[in-house]
């Protein structure tokens, strides 16, 4: 392995040493087998994050719920979700990724177990928002962590293909609740979700821990003797030796506007939740934090609420709302796809305008076509959806890459808080609108303004970080 020499040393922090031995490596198994592992574990928390959604008009029947019940049942999770997303951030910060990712994924298994047995609606929501604080924490640290043993080329196909197992995730859970829940009710898909929370002994076995971190750390030797293995196992999966190490000592100052400088002091030593809103990353953490809110406002306004306007609003059976919903996730998966091949040559901040700028169009469409049938709504929805999905995924990219080591997970984090009130008001205001007088269309109306909303934000203020070392961007 090919460590700094002694003047070298003297010239490169411990941070730049990691970051340099990372950018040397090329794609292997190992990144593969790491990103499986990780990728297993975000899968199954997406899965369940949306079962809720195709049981809700079971559990409306069956414990006969108000519409105002019915909100509970599908913003609880989510109030669970943003506590869960900013306590784990300064968790992940502090102690480490890849043990509060296994923490939460034990956390969600056992939350999962319990709401089977669940009989009433106020254990459910009990039950509800501790499941919400685990998969709340573990996806933003997960992201955290993918990007941090990631290289800057093709950093956002990498990246990306991971982040898949998202909305892979939602499709499969869509695909899954639209023929169990009819066939056999709502407790056998929550006990399938529940069965990998197995997988925290193996992410606590399989999965090294960050050397970034543990060089940002301090931890040195720890951080050395982790990236000693990596590259043992990247140079036995390629069959050759690494190439040479390149450090480039000192910090760089960052290209281009806005951030065409060299860091400040403060910039460089801040740390906690004010450290987010200093210097260059005060611009960053609004407009990252606008782009959270408007695209996850759109996708659960849409997705949460599609069953039961299709089932109550449009007159569909139970089985066919669910079909015509599992639909339009399939198309929000091959959006995901089409940016995870596109996002390292268009860059971030195109990919947010054109596909939630799309989005928004198509969703004002569909209003202005007035809504009149389940299969106008099933189509128009379906398209929007490659859109808001696809521009979603990419803040998973996108988040990591605007904060240093020090305090990425914390951006992470504050990010997916974010998201979560999207989450949240998304399905309330939609329900609000809905509800007065079933206007479908005028439900429409407000979700594509808010995703116009969102594209513009993105397309003026968004910076661009493709293809750039992590400390390049971050300081």
């Amino acid at each position: 392995m090919t460590r700094p020499t002694a003047a070298t040393r003297e010239a490169v922090t411990a941070r730049d040493a990691i970051a340099a031995r990372f950018e040397r490596l090329p794609a292997s198994r190992w990144h593969v087998t790491v990103r499986l592992v990780v990728g297993v574990v975000t899968f199954f928390e997406a899965f369940d994050q949306l079962l809720i959604a195709y049981a809700l008009p079971e559990l409306r029947q069956e414990w006969h719920l108000t519409d105002g019940d019915a909100t509970s049942v599908l913003t609880v999770g989510s109030v669970g979700m943003l506590i869960g997303a900013l306590l784990s951030g300064r968790l992940a910060d502090r102690f480490g990724r890849v043990r509060v990712i296994a923490y939460c994924v034990a956390a969600s298994g056992l939350a999962g177990l319990a709401l089977v047995a669940c009989t009433s609606l106020t254990p459910f929501l009990a039950l509800r928002f501790v499941q919400g604080l685990a998969i709340g924490g573990e996806v933003p640290v997960a992201a955290a962590f993918i990007s941090e043993i990631t290289r800057s080329f093709k950093r956002g196909r990498f990246v990306l293909l991971y982040e898949l197992v998202f909305p892979a995730g939602l499709t499969v859970g869509a695909l899954a609740a639209a023929w169990l829940v009819p066939a056999a009710g709502w407790r056998v898909m929550f006990a399938v979700a529940a069965v990998p929370g197995l997988l925290a002994f193996l992410v606590q076995r399989t999965v090294p821990e960050s050397p970034r971190w543990l060089a940002d750390r301090g931890r040195t030797a720890e951080a050395e003797a982790v990236m000693d293995e990596i590259e043992a196992k990247v140079s036995a999966a390629t069959g050759e030796p690494l190439p040479p190490v390149r450090y480039s000592p000192g910090p760089p100052a960052l290209p281009g506007p806005p951030t065409a400088r060299a860091a400040t002091d403060a910039e460089r030593t801040a740390t906690g939740l004010r450290s987010l809103f200093t210097g260059r990353y005060r611009r960053r953490t609004l407009v990252v934090g606008a782009i959270w809110f408007t695209g996850y406002f759109v996708n659960y306004g849409v997705t949460s609420w599609l069953p039961s306007i299709y089932k109550d609003g449009y007159g569909l059976t139970l089985s066919d709302a669910l079909l015509y919903s599992t639909v339009t996730s399939v198309a929000g998966l091959l959006g995901c796809l089409l940016v995870a091949l596109t996002v390292d040559i268009l860059g971030r901040r195109k990919i947010f305008a054109t596909f939630l700028g799309g989005s928004a169009a198509l969703l004002l469409t569909l209003a202005a076509l007035g809504a009149h049938s389940p299969a106008q709504v099933l189509i128009w929805t379906s398209l929007s959806a490659v859109g808001f999905f696809g521009s979603n995924i990419c803040l998973y990219l996108y988040t990591p890459e605007l904060y240093p080591t020090r305090m990425r997970a914390l951006g992470c984090s504050v990010g997916g808080a974010v998201n979560r009130l999207g989450v949240i008001l998304g399905p309330i205001l939609v329900g609000a609108v809905y509800s007065a007088g079933n206007n479908v269309a005028a439900v429409f109306v407000m979700l594509g303004a808010v995703a116009l909303a969102g594209a513009v934000v993105a397309g003026v203020l968004a910076e661009e970080t493709a293809n750039r070392p992590l400390e390049e961007i971050s300081p």
